[in-house]
């Protein structure tokens, strides 16, 4: 019977001795394979972005400078599509109605979305279904959106029929298919299914807001707006500039609700950037100034989102 002695190991901080065999690191292979195996899940989403978003850019950036028509063409003539897509009227028009549009929809939907958070932060009766009713608008596509206000806004089977039928056939809302006021159609449809949003936005930061402040208030005798006004929604300022930004970016790429509620129409009336570019690329066949306008709304996008990624990152070191 031969004694087996038990093998010395180490303590914390002791070093081995030499010629020792040292345990193997189970522990660090496993994590080191698991992070190899993390970064190969990861892969493919990297490239399909690459590919698809950021490759995309760089191929309407080369198109733009060439002469491509129907098909791409990859000979370099310049800005000759820039220059083209400023001599064209219909983009005037496009660019009028992004202002009128874009101003009315960031601007309404702000002051409703935050009259409604005020609403609901005062913890009135039924307060969750009132805010499941004022986010549901949020759920539907502009497609829906725009079909169903197509419909509420028809001369002759919406509002202006309906307040007709009741007694009054003198009164008119054919805004629809007025080349002047079809743009502000597109206005009440966006605020009907954004305001929601925005003022869920508000609401969260209201509740975010510090009681106390609010009590103290209350026991010096200040008013409910004044409260709200002086010292409540100066507090939340970050929400404000994070509301404009999503509204602003949902403005310059609407598409799918002008499709839907006015066609661009009457003729041309109602028209934004992003029909126009649709229009001139797989309609008109010229896909060098489609390109054109397209890289026109990145600008307008990244002059958005740029400074404002800027002042949030700047905030951040200082805190």
């Amino acid at each position: 019977m031969t004694l087996q002695t038990p093998s010395y190991r180490p303590a914390a901080g002791e070093e081995a001795a030499p010629g020792s065999a040292a345990p193997p690191k189970s522990g660090g292979l496993r994590a080191l394979a698991q992070r190899h195996l993390s970064k190969l899940v990861v892969a493919p989403s990297f490239a399909a972005i690459l590919l698809f978003v950021y490759g995309f850019i760089v191929w309407t950036v080369y198109i733009s400078f060439t002469n491509s028509k129907m098909l791409p063409s990859y000979e370099l003539v310049g800005a000759d599509a820039f220059s083209k897509l400023w001599r064209i009227e219909r983009w005037y028009v496009a660019i009028e109605n992004l202002l009128i549009f874009g101003g009315l929809f960031i601007g309404i939907s702000l002051i409703v979305g935050i009259l409604l958070a005020v609403l609901l932060d005062q913890r009135i009766r039924g307060e969750g279904a009132l805010r499941t009713v004022y986010l549901y608008p949020m759920a539907l596509s502009f497609i829906v959106t725009g079909t169903a206000w197509k419909w509420i806004l028809n001369p002759g089977i919406g509002v202006q029929q309906f307040v007709r039928d009741l007694g009054f056939p003198g009164f008119t809302f054919d805004w629809i298919v007025q080349q002047d006021t079809a743009v502000y159609t597109l206005v009440i449809a966006a605020v009907w299914q954004s305001s929601g949003f925005v003022m869920a936005l508000f609401l969260a930061a209201l509740r975010g807001v510090d009681q106390e402040i609010i009590k103290a208030a209350y026991l010096d005798g200040a008013s409910l707006p004044r409260i709200y006004w002086g010292i409540v929604l100066p507090s939340i300022r970050p929400v404000f500039m994070s509301a404009f930004v999503i509204l602003a970016h949902l403005a310059v790429k609407s598409y799918d609700l002008v499709v839907a509620l006015t066609g661009g129409g009457p003729g041309y009336a109602s028209d934004l950037p992003a029909t126009f570019m649709y229009e001139m690329t797989f309609r008109r066949n010229q896909i060098a100034i489609g390109s054109a306008s397209a890289l026109m709304m990145l600008a307008t996008v990244v002059a958005i989102i740029v400074p404002y990624l800027y002042s949030e990152l700047k905030g951040g070191k200082r805190v």
